[in-house]
């Protein structure tokens, strides 16, 4: 009793300074304001797409480890670009003659960096002429060479492995021709230039590429993150405009006052100042997925404009004047809002436990943004409202009109107090088949998939058409990446690969043969081979390969084999010193470190396996082996993500849900003394996120790197409406109205506002549909269906539960006499 009264009082004192200090809180919101624009400009834009989900994991470090370890085609410090050209035949000498010309552009620019290309053109020209080493050398062999010179080369040069992997999966070697071929530009940047350089790079070899007489197109990490960040600024330019003009359309709708409408603009501004300022000076990136942070909070932001403009009209109709009218009406929602706000970081802020950065900075960016939108909004809002009335009372301005959403003589009133209406007959009923309806949904939705892959991020190939309407100022810029990635797909049919790094000593005897052994009984996503083994590339397969071409060297392995089986088992020092210092030696350093203390084994993986697969069967052949063995890959890593998605969805929904329940359990019981309406509270949201997984299957939607906030972000959101509920229908609730009565009231009066709230919220989240990119689209359809299924349970399923709620009340408050038996 002494914490209420303590609360009771603490919420009275802040209430009391509200109403009768509202120009100092004004003054002070504003500097506050002024600070928090201070970080503006500090606001980065971060790296969007896969890597900044990976950075930091132990599989994407193992593969760091992989890759500079290993002599790649390309020194690991460099970076590279991809031409990827396309014709009838790429093999024509007109057609190589005119890609050796677009080298030459690249070449010749001291900004573009080029160090060296690998493909078709330097291949065949060197082949030809083997001290050809620049592109104008390339060039001028070509022009010399014959068609028949070069179709005989392009026969000659079917058996390397480098050049036929340049080559689309249609080459023919016989009528020499291939309808498409990627060329790789390397390029050595200064360590002085940031990472934007690259991106600039690639943009301007793309240019070079687009003005050149054929298809040709540049492909790389830059241009993807170009295309990623310019997705995310277009995404920006047509979803906030649109929701910026739903929210004041709505916000003229349910305050039908333009001054009420301005106050309600100007918190909204200043909630996006401060969360973005803090952004700024906390150092935290604007990532593709904080676009989704403005606007929940925008939405949220109007929700709780219009409780507290709707509460305190309420107040002025029962005949209170300003100042009075907004103490009573600030003092019942103050508690409101203050459980709101608590229970909407527990559920935004559940997902700062991800171990994925950008989850972790979204929850952080928009648990944040919630207290600040509670402070703008909840002491704010009020103080400026009471002063703004009295400028206008002196001024005699009148107000347009400032009746509240809805009442109990209201259509809507009568319409949102019906579910409660019908409750009272059969509560027991209806909660059984919530419960039965919300265990269906949620064994059918527990089915949902996860996906984590570039398209997630990127446009897809083809633009909706409602975007060739918007104005040429909205209008989004051209993509080609994932047109680019599609090509790739179709043309070269790459398959996937994974790695197994390995630690120890490989001179040691047998060493080999123990490597060899785990390619037998390939685990099934495993592309197999002749004899059943595992299609793979190691140290041994370079062994194997260099022998078959060269006599002596065969000769060495086959006196250190034992059992004649082509590994060579003992003497090995000796094998790799031969080998690191033969034609082989570049291979063999893709697989061998010259110290023979690491080495790699990369696997072809089926083209229908999954990540999950792919990454199992790393894990069982890293079992295999008897030294220390890590399985990785691009493969792996991605699987690794999609665990760690999943992980974070599971974890962040299960944290909200049970701090969520614990809170308004110690609230209700320490300040209602009714702990169990903490835990009716929670039962509509269950069933609402219970039928949001089901939709999302059968939607065919996944669990990705946005949408994995949505189910803790359900609760943060949806729990607003219970809450709003719950605090109203207590107000109401006393022994001489009953639950039944107090929500019919409730339902008809705080329903107005939260069915306002639930438009505005619903249509300005929605609108997040309408971006670009799929992981956005998603994000908002599923966040607007959040909220409807929350608003609907707050007024379908709250009613019986809190009628059995009073049936168990009422129970426990009999007499205990009752349960004494009786005598005569």
């Amino acid at each position: 009793m002494a914490v209420a009264e303590a609360v009771e009082a603490a919420i009275k004192r802040l209430n009391n300074g509200i109403v009768d200090r509202p120009r100092a809180i004004i003054i002070a919101f504003l500097l506050l304001t002024g600070v928090f624009a201070g970080g503006l400009g500090s606001v980065s834009m971060g790296e969007g797409g896969l890597d900044a989900f990976t950075e930091g994991l132990p599989e994407q470090n193992a593969l760091d480890d992989v890759n500079e370890n290993f002599q790649q085609p390309f020194a690991p410090n460099t970076e590279t670009t991809q031409l990827i050209r396309t014709d009838d035949n790429v093999l024509t000498k007109e057609s190589l003659i005119r890609e050796a010309r677009v080298l030459e552009q690249i070449e010749s620019r001291d900004d573009l960096w080029m160090d060296a290309a690998s493909g078709p053109v330097p291949l065949i020209a060197q082949q030809l002429n083997p001290s050809a080493s620049t592109p104008t050398a390339y060039r001028e062999t070509l022009e010399r060479a014959s068609p028949t010179e070069i179709r005989q080369t392009v026969r000659d040069l079917k058996g390397n492995a480098q050049f036929t992997g340049s080559l689309a999966d249609d080459f023919n070697p016989t009528s020499v021709s291939a309808s498409a071929s990627i060329t790789t530009v390397s390029h050595t940047l200064p360590k002085s230039l940031g990472s934007d350089e690259l991106n600039t790079v690639q943009t301007e070899i793309q240019s070079i590429a687009e003005n050149a007489p054929s298809d040709l197109r540049a492909f790389g990490s830059g241009t993807t993150q170009a295309e990623i960040t310019q997705s995310m600024t277009d995404s920006l330019t047509i979803v906030m405009p649109i929701v910026i003009l739903l929210l004041l359309f709505f916000l003229v709708v349910a305050y039908r006052d333009p001054i009420d409408v301005a106050l309600g603009l100007i918190s909204l501004v200043m909630t996006i100042i401060w969360t973005f300022g803090f952004l700024g000076y906390a150092g935290i990136p604007f990532s593709q997925q904080m676009i989704s942070v403005p606007v929940l909070l925008l939405a949220v932001g109007v929700d709780f404009g219009i409780h507290i403009i709707n509460r305190y009209r309420e107040e002025t109709e029962r005949g209170f004047e300003g100042i009075e009218a907004m103490r009573a009406a600030n003092g019942q929602l103050m508690v409101a809002f203050i459980i709101v706000t608590v229970t909407a970081v527990f559920g935004f802020g559940a997902n700062v436990i991800s171990d994925l950065s950008p989850i972790r900075n979204l929850g952080i960016a928009s648990a944040l943004g919630i207290i600040f939108t509670y402070l703008i909004f909840g002491l704010f809002l009020p103080a400026a409202k009471l002063a703004t009335d009295d400028v206008r009372t002196r001024l005699g301005v009148p107000e347009f009109n400032s009746k509240p959403i809805a009442s109990e003589d209201s259509a809507l009133g009568r319409v949102l107090a019906f579910p409660a209406q019908v409750s009272q007959y059969a509560p027991t009923a209806i909660v059984v088949a919530l419960l039965l309806s919300g265990a269906v949904m949620g064994a059918y939705g527990s089915g949902v998939g996860t996906s984590f892959e570039n398209e997630d991020f990127l446009p897809p190939e083809e633009l909706p058409d409602y975007l060739d309407v918007l104005p040429a100022q909205f209008s989004p810029g051209e993509y080609t990446i994932t047109e680019t990635m599609n090509l790739l797909d179709n043309k070269f049919g790459q398959r996937d690969s994974i790695k197994i790094y390995l630690e120890g000593n490989f001179e040691e005897d047998h060493a080999l043969e123990a490597m060899a052994a785990s390619d037998e009984s390939p685990p099934e996503p495993l592309a197999v081979g002749a004899g059943g083994q595992a299609e793979a590339q190691s140290i041994v397969t370079v062994i194997q390969s260099h022998a078959d071409q060269n006599p002596e060297f065969a000769s060495l392995v086959a006196r250190n084999d034992q059992n004649d089986n082509g590994i060579p088992d003992q003497n090995l020092e000796r094998i790799y010193d031969v080998l690191f210092a033969s034609s082989a030696s570049g291979q063999a350093e893709q697989y061998l470190t010259e110290d023979h203390r690491t080495a790699q084994i990369e696997y072809t993986v089926d083209s229908d396996a999954t990540p999950s697969e792919a990454s199992s069967a790393a894990s069982e052949l890293a079992e295999r082996f008897p030294t220390e063995a890590t399985g990785t890959g691009n493969t792996v890593v991605m699987s690794a993500v999609m665990d760690r998605i999943f992980q974070s969805a599971i974890q962040g929904l299960a944290i909200a849900v049970v701090l969520t329940a614990s809170f308004l359990v110690v609230v209700y019981g320490v300040l209602e003394r009714k702990p169990l309406l903490g835990v009716v509270n929670v039962f509509p949201i269950l069933i609402s996120i219970a039928f949001l997984l089901g939709t999302m299957r059968y939607l065919g939607m996944t669990l990705n790197a946005l949408t994995a906030t949505i189910l803790s972000i359900s609760v943060g959101v949806g729990i607003a409406y219970s809450v709003h509920t719950t605090h109203r229908f207590i107000d109401e609730y006393d022994q001489a109205t009953g639950a039944h009565e107090a929500m019919v009231v409730t339902l008809s009066g705080t329903g107005g506002a939260l069915f306002g709230s639930m438009l505005t919220t619903t249509l300005g989240t929605g609108a997040l549909a309408l971006a670009i990119t799929p992981l956005l689209g998603n994000f908002g359809t599923l966040i607007a269906l959040s909220v409807s299924y929350s608003f609907l349970m707050s007024i379908i399923a709250l009613p019986p539960a809190v009628l059995l709620w009073e049936r168990v009340r009422q129970w426990e408050l009999q007499p205990l006499a009752r349960l004494r038996p009786t005598t005569d």
